[in-house]
């Protein structure tokens, strides 16, 4: 008897404890306000850390600037600087992503627990009222009532049989109550890693669009001649009835687009001369890293040897790969990616922009003329960032993606509320599956 009321007493705490905090806190209520709280004070304390933030973003406006005047003679730097801020964003983006995901379980976690505990509202009423009578009419004292023996036996038998289930709820209340606190602590820290990697992610991205702006001016094109060439895309791209036929238009009729395809022609024949001379030594040690110099102007190698070597274009998650079945009874011509809303967009190797411009439903389309025979597709971006005729790098940023409410045809297709990013590898004018070329550590990062 006196272990067992020993019991009763401990569950009695445990279970007032826990009856106490879900019965008088129900679900979204606010703690009551602390003593000695000053709202003045507070929104003093506000508005300094908004200061602070504005001072902050005015540094970092101050330092970019510093820098890109630094680098805007030097076409090897501004390359080594765009290269450099498009991979902090995008490891800022993919941080972020599983910020945002820790964020989304822990959240669902604690739901998880607050409803369970709303469900056991009543159970813990109940293990109160058994207790509270218990309290109230207390087992008779053998040596005072001796008479009493046999009502004793039955208390004690009756709360044998209470007490192992008294005891397995209240201890799931305890514990589920201490899951939600440290849940909550959690939660708490991983929005404040959020908020640092939010605005880590604000100054790259400020940074990289500093570069873009500043590469494209330091190519030297009149702005007039640079607006016919838009126009002449423009028109070209409302004519054409594929991809196939676009670039077909495009080298024919576009003088900026027939000039990057004739470099890259002479690309072509020059580097069979040079892999002619060069020792297959020499040749692995190019293809081992070929894409070192941020001042080329030429890919480093040919496509066809670009294999396990490119980048992806976006951070994200590949929805549909080559050869799926798509919404019309066909096959998919090459992947989409679905990305973070403002995702910047790479080119994933060396070539000339072919077109770039809106083309139908897909959005912004860029296409890259990589040399070899190879096009490089890319469509569903908000803003392209480079002219036809530009030659890019591999990495280099080449476009923004928008933040999914415009729905691209490939975001229809795949019935995707986020930003669709679609890729296709073409060769001599058909489609070819682009995965043998992305590089392993990036596919297995998108894929999961």
């Amino acid at each position: 008897m006196l272990s067992g009321s020993l019991s009763t007493r401990r569950i009695a705490r445990i279970a007032a404890l826990a009856g106490t905090a879900i019965l008088s806190a129900p679900a979204g209520a606010q703690a009551p306000t602390e003593p000695g709280f000053d709202p003045v004070a507070s929104k003093k304390l506000e508005l300094r850390g908004v200061e602070d933030t504005l001072s902050a973003s005015a540094e970092q406006r101050a330092k970019i600037k510093t820098e890109i005047e630094s680098i805007r003679q030097d076409r090897a730097r501004l390359n080594a600087a765009l290269l450099d801020a498009t991979a902090k964003v995008s490891e800022a983006d993919a941080r972020m992503a599983k910020v945002e995901a820790r964020l989304d379980r822990l959240t669902g976690s604690e739901e998880a627990i607050r409803r369970s505990l709303e469900g056991r509202r009543a159970v813990v009423a109940e293990v109160l009222a058994v207790l509270q009578r218990m309290g109230r009419r207390t087992p008779p004292a053998l040596l005072v009532q001796p008479e009493d023996v046999l009502k004793a036996i039955r208390a004690s038998m009756t709360l044998g049989a209470v007490l192992p289930g008294l005891r397995a709820e209240t201890e799931a209340l305890a514990s589920d109550l201490r899951d939600l606190v440290s849940l909550r602590a959690s939660i708490a820290t991983e929005k404040d890693n959020l908020a640092r990697e939010h605005q880590g992610l604000q100054d790259e991205r400020a940074r990289l669009a500093a570069l873009v702006e500043t590469r494209q001016k330091s190519l030297g094109e009149a702005q007039s001649a640079l607006e016919t060439e838009q126009r002449r895309a423009a028109e070209l791209a409302g004519q054409a009835t594929s991809l196939k036929d676009l670039i077909a238009k495009m080298e024919r009729e576009s003088a900026a687009a027939r000039k990057a395809a004739e470099e890259a022609r002479k690309y072509d024949e020059e580097r069979k001369k040079q892999a002619a001379l060069e020792t297959q030594e020499q040749q692995a040690k190019i293809e081992a890293s070929p894409f070192k110099d941020p001042a080329r102007l030429a890919p480093a190698i040919p496509f066809s040897k670009a294999r396990a070597k490119l980048p992806l274009p976006a951070s994200g998650e590949i929805v549909k790969t080559y050869g799926a079945s798509d919404a019309f009874g066909s096959s998919e011509k090459g992947i989409s990616i679905g990305v973070r809303p403002r995702a910047t967009v790479v080119s994933p190797a060396d070539g000339w922009v072919l077109y770039a411009g809106p083309y139908r439903t897909y959005g912004q389309l860029l296409i890259v003329n990589a040399g070899d025979g190879y096009y490089i597709v890319l469509a569903g971006m908000d803003r392209v960032n480079v002219a036809v005729g530009q030659f890019v790098l591999s990495g280099e940023p080449i476009g923004v993606m928008g933040d999914g409410a415009t729905r691209t045809a490939s975001a229809v297709a795949i019935g995707a509320s986020q930003p669709i990013l679609y890729v296709e590898f073409r060769k001599d004018g058909s489609p070819v599956d682009p995965a043998p070329w992305w590089s392993k550590p990036d596919l297995k990062k998108v894929r999961g």
